[in-house]
Order: C-alpha cells, then sequence, then structure tokens
C-alpha cells in the first residue's frame, strides 16, 4: 500500500528566486503521479506536529484518506509557514494547497478550487470572554486593534472592510506563532480577532475568548489549485469524487468529529 509521506519545508526568497518547478505532477517510478501538498504544521488540530513529532490533524488526515482511495496518485507533503502557502502554489512548488482555504475573489484570479467542500464554517468576531461591549459588525471595531494572519480569508475580510472604511480598523498582522490570537486578544494588547465559530474550542479550550454579533460571511472550505492547468484540473476532479465517496460513506464526518470535535462536513 503506498504511503503519504511527510517532508520539513523551509521556504526561503532565495528558493522563490530559484525558478520554477514542474508544471504537472512528477511522475514516481511505477508510473504514479506524485501531488505535493502544502500545510502548515502548528495549526492545532487542523494541521500539527503531535507529541512524536508527526504531522496529523483534520487536513492532513483527510488528504491521507484521499490518498488511498487515488491508486493514480501519491500525495506527499510539505510544511511551511501559512502565508507562503499560495505562493509556492503559484510558482508551482506544490500541486495543492491544504490548509482550511476558503474561496474569495482576490484568490479566484490567481487559482483554481475544486468543487466539493469537504468542511463549512462561519467566520466571527472573537473577543475576550470578559469583554462586554455591544459588538455585533465590524463597524463596532473601528479605532480598534484587530490581529489577523496575513493572506488568510479573514485578513481578506478586513482589509476588504478598510477600503470602504478610510482604514478604520487598525489591521495588526500576525508575525510569528499562528495559534497566538488567545494571548493576544485576553492580555488586551489587541481588542480582537477573527475565526472560523469552530476553532474557537480548539484554539481556547479555557474559554478566554467568546464569539460575538452574527456572522461575517460563511464559507466552503476547499483545496487550491494551479489555474488554467490541465493536469491540475484533472486532480481536482478527481479529489471531488473521493470526497463525495469519503461523505457518502461517513469517513468525513468521522474525521471531522475526531479533530474538530463535530461534523462540519455537510
Amino acid at each position: 500500500m503506498k504511503k503519504t509521506t511527510v517532508i520539513a519545508f523551509v521556504l526561503t526568497l532565495g528558493i522563490i528566486a530559484s525558478g520554477c518547478g514542474s508544471n504537472t505532477p512528477a511522475s514516481t517510478s511505477e508510473g504514479v503521479k506524485k501531488v505535493i501538498v502544502g500545510t502548515g504544521n502548528d495549526f492545532e488540530q487542523v494541521a500539527f506536529l503531535d507529541g512524536d513529532g508527526k504531522l496529523t490533524g483534520y487536513d492532513v488526515e483527510v488528504i491521507k484518506e484521499i490518498d488511498k482511495r487515488l491508486t493514480e496518485y501519491e500525495f506527499e507533503f510539505q510544511t511551511m509557514d501559512f502565508s507562503n502557502i499560495l505562493l509556492s502554489l503559484e510558482t508551482k512548488k506544490i500541486d495543492l494547497a491544504a490548509h482550511l482555504f476558503e474561496k474569495n475573489p482576490e484568490r479566484e484570479q490567481k487559482f483554481t478550487f475544486n468543487k466539493e467542500p469537504y468542511a463549512y464554517w462561519r467566520n466571527k468576531i472573537f473577543v475576550a470572554s470578559d469583554n462586554n461591549d455591544p459588538i455585533k459588525t465590524l463597524d463596532d471595531l473601528k479605532g480598534k486593534k484587530v490581529l489577523i494572519g496575513p493572506t488568510s480569508a479573514q485578513a481578506q475580510i478586513l482589509e476588504n472592510y478598510n477600503k470602504e472604511n478610510n482604514d478604520s480598523i487598525e489591521i495588526v498582522y500576525q508575525q510569528n506563532d499562528a495559534n497566538d490570537e488567545v494571548l493576544q486578544v485576553s492580555s488586551g494588547r489587541v481588542y480582537a480577532t477573527l475565526g472560523a465559530d469552530f476553532l474557537l474550542p480548539i484554539k481556547d479550550p479555557q474559554g478566554k475568548l467568546k464569539t460575538v454579533g452574527d456572522a461575517l460571511n460563511e464559507g466552503n472550505i476547499l483545496y487550491v489549485f494551479r489555474k488554467d492547468d490541465a493536469e491540475s484540473q484533472k486532480l481536482a476532479d478527481a479529489v471531488d469524487a473521493t470526497i463525495k465517496e469519503l461523505k457518502a460513506d461517513g469517513t468525513l464526518a468521522k474525521l471531522s468529529t475526531d479533530w474538530l470535535g463535530q461534523d462540519f462536513s455537510k
């Protein structure tokens, strides 16, 4: 049985400048096409290193299940900072981006997505649990510091809002630890952050934060592929068919419950 392999991947500007890789997934010695999957390694319960240094989490285990069923492909992980994943896809260092990505107009300009979501979420505002201000919408965050990960879907929400509202929200971009929202918000260094509602119990098991207001948007979670690329489209179609199988036989629901606490696959 073929196995999904993991490579620790460090992306530097020098590597970016060194040139583009193949335009299609490489073939192994058996004629099976290798697919390089870009993901992170510090997103708790989604894509992270466990106590034994093993890459695991919801995104990782779903890809492994897809790998088992697509015998014509062999999937190999490369881990990197979240902000580098789509750049690596664009520069052909990887073939598929997997890190709970949402489709948005900005990303659709450069990339293509598969059609069948493997999770669904709602983005909401997170504030400290002892914050009793009447926060309902982004308008209530004007003049306040809001922490967000660069290049994330949540960052796009804030950036689009600021374009239409004279940069009225002070966006603070995370520099290192992708999971430091709880400390930053609960300590008062920033006022709020944005995130998927289902991630809060995972990031904040002690309940230092809470969600407030209405959903800012509802997102389908998809994989990202290179645009205008026949081989990438073929791969995306194969992934779609497999996700449907995983939904039909209950595998995806079980993975979501195991890693995310409940079934977010439907």
